[in-house]
């Protein structure tokens, strides 16, 4: 467990900040946001002032990572590429979360390095970290001015025969109906989004195919819903294309493996980033997934 609560003694009434700062050698500005976010405790109750006197019992909730095995794919002074397994979260969703790839990132490269940007639990792939707080903010911007080009690999359910570019726009908002809780969609009052997608080998006996999704813009969801929208689903997509009902019980923990087969054809999402190319410190980069989608995509079908 990454989280680990650590418990000090203090006999004379010191600032939190002051001794954060003093007792664990953290900066100003670490030990205040380690305030903020509700990791300090005194006599049980939580601090939530950085001028608060402490005095008692201490408590820090803090992050110690743990590592897996999980090699990066790429590394460079400034920056490491790992291929991340569908399954794996980005970060933590909560304290007792047990896992996650900023887990590998920061036992490997520091306190100070942190990803990049986010893919879904489900989607395997690439996924770019910094290794420190110079190269975060460059890397940042450069997803943000759409320096990054991605290429994402799907198996969608039936034949896609040619190149579509799908320029609809999504909205993100929660539904009216108040049972799902998150939804995105086509809406004429969305963001203008753009993916195209090129059919890659298309699998008769399974009536569906192999697919690369370009996301020009950088929606939430853009991929999966862009391809619902022209009827080709991703195939393991728990909530675009499912029964509203079905969507519920998955957001709740309540459908299995084999059951997700029965209802989406696999027991994960079958979406893969696959390439990412970018140009830094004015060299250019092309780093592309090492890993059989095609043949994880079989396994997640049991085939």
């Amino acid at each position: 467990m990454p989280f680990i609560t650590k418990q000090f003694r203090v006999e004379k009434k010191i600032q939190a900040f002051l001794f954060l700062m003093r007792e664990l050698g953290m900066t100003q500005k670490v030990a205040q946001r380690m305030i903020s976010k509700g990791r300090l405790l005194c006599n049980g109750e939580y601090v939530l002032k950085d001028s608060f006197l402490l005095e008692g019992k201490v408590e820090l909730i803090d992050f110690e990572p743990e590592s897996r095995g999980l090699e990066p794919l790429f590394v460079t002074n400034d920056f490491a590429l790992y291929d991340k397994p569908s399954g794996v979260l980005i970060h933590p969703q909560n304290r007792h979360t047990p896992y996650s790839l900023i887990d590998e990132i920061k036992h490997r490269f520091g306190n100070d390095a942190n990803i990049t940007h986010r893919i879904d639990q489900e989607t395997s792939g690439l996924v770019l970290s910094a290794n420190h707080k110079k190269s975060e903010r460059t890397l940042k911007m450069m997803f943000e001015e759409r320096k990054m080009q991605k290429r994402y690999l799907a198996l969608v359910h039936g034949e896609v025969r040619d190149i579509m570019d799908i320029r609809e726009p999504l909205l993100r908002r929660e539904d009216e109906s108040a049972i799902v809780r998150m939804v995105v969609r086509v809406h004429p009052e969305g963001k203008y989004s753009e993916t195209l997608i090129t059919p890659i080998r298309y699998l008769p006996e399974l009536d569906m195919t192999l697919v690369e999704a370009k996301p020009l813009t950088g929606r939430q969801h853009q991929i999966r819903v862009h391809l619902f929208h022209v009827k080709h689903p991703i195939v393991g997509d728990p909530i675009y294309g499912q029964k509203e009902e079905d969507i519920i019980r998955f957001l709740d923990r309540e459908i299995g493996s084999e059951e997700r087969i029965k209802l989406g054809g696999a027991k994960r999402l079958l979406l893969h980033a696959s390439e990412l190319e970018f140009v830094y410190n004015t060299n250019k980069y092309i780093i592309k997934s090492h890993a059989d989608f095609l043949q994880e995509c079989y396994e997640a079908m049991q085939l």
